[in-house]
């Protein structure tokens, strides 16, 4: 169906077209300025260091719902082998294929278009089959450390895991920063955790993927007004699958990717960082979630660090 005019209303109020110049690639990264990461540097005290990634491995997350984005596939090239001559020093190596969001990853800023439009006007034939994002690719990306915030929603709700069907609303947004005591401002990386992740770690790859709670269309605006830097989730398609309006398939990613310019992350495990939060009864930290430099890449895996 055509986007609906809900659609497009909320577009003109969350556009950052045009804020950082008519030449920017990096969008809302912008506002992840020196002073913002001496502060985030500042919410270090404990040093506890708590991974976010999922393992790389041939039966990760991807069910085949989402066509050409295959889990990894790790082949040794070489095994012990002594390549300048017998009593040499041996050596092993390898190789893997995978698609770039197949894990753990961000979306970059190419990952979708809507109305022929990439982020801050481009086309969206810049996007091509040989050299890739032409415009806007993942290796635009500047280091990406920050303060970074933990919204646990499903805490908020009083439950692990939010039920398949939940549209996570401002109003949730609103709970889990008032669980949190911190307010997310600008420069921030927020972390929404609904729980949906606990189904892949104890096995169940199609209940994570679907139904799957995540972000309502109302979100946006929360993320826009707050001059968030990022958002990352625990689920497979970020946003609420299958969509809060009927045949209205990855709104929000077009609200935040294209019209925002706002990276977005999907498959972070966010369950140690959960507990390492309430445990420590705070709910920022210091984030490290650099994304991999893939020339022409629309996405790409990366291992956030949380430090405590």
């Amino acid at each position: 169906m055509p986007l609906p005019q809900e659609f497009h209303d909320i577009a003109a109020r969350v556009n950052n077209w045009g804020r950082w110049g008519a030449d920017d690639e990096i969008g809302t990264l912008n506002l992840i300025t020196d002073e913002v990461v001496r502060a985030a540097a500042a919410t270090v005290r404990s040093g506890r260091r708590v991974p976010l990634a999922l393992p790389l491995r041939q039966d990760g997350v991807q069910t085949g719902m989402i066509p050409g984005r295959v889990n990894p596939l790790h082949t040794m090239t070489a095994i012990n082998q002594e390549i300048f001559g017998p009593g040499t020093v041996a050596t092993s190596d390898d190789a893997v294929t995978m698609g770039l969001q197949a894990a753990t990853h961000w979306d970059g800023l190419t990952h979708v278009s809507h109305s022929g439009r990439l982020y801050n006007n481009r086309p969206a034939d810049a996007v091509t089959a040989h050299a890739g994002a032409t415009v806007l690719g993942i290796e635009k990306a500047t280091p990406i450390t920050s303060r970074g915030v933990l919204l646990d929603v499903a805490r908020a709700h009083g439950t692990d895991v939010l039920p398949g069907g939940h549209a996570v609303t401002p109003e949730d947004l609103d709970a889990a920063e008032e669980l949190a005591g911190t307010t997310v401002r600008a420069g921030d990386i927020v972390l929404v955790r609904t729980g949906q992740l606990r189904h892949y770690l104890a096995g169940d790859r199609q209940a994570y993927a679907f139904p799957s709670p995540g972000l309502s269309l109302r979100t946006p605006e929360w993320f826009h007004a707050r001059d968030v830097a990022a958002v990352a989730n625990d689920t497979l398609t970020f946003e609420i699958f299958p969509p809060e309006i009927e045949d209205l398939w990855m709104p929000v990613h077009a609200l935040h990717l294209v019209e925002m310019g706002m990276l977005q992350g999907q498959n972070w495990n966010l369950e140690e960082l959960a507990t390492a939060c309430a445990e420590e009864g705070r709910y920022g930290f210091f984030l490290s979630a650099m994304a991999e430099p893939f020339v022409g890449g629309s996405g790409t895996p990366v291992a956030p660090v949380a430090v405590l």
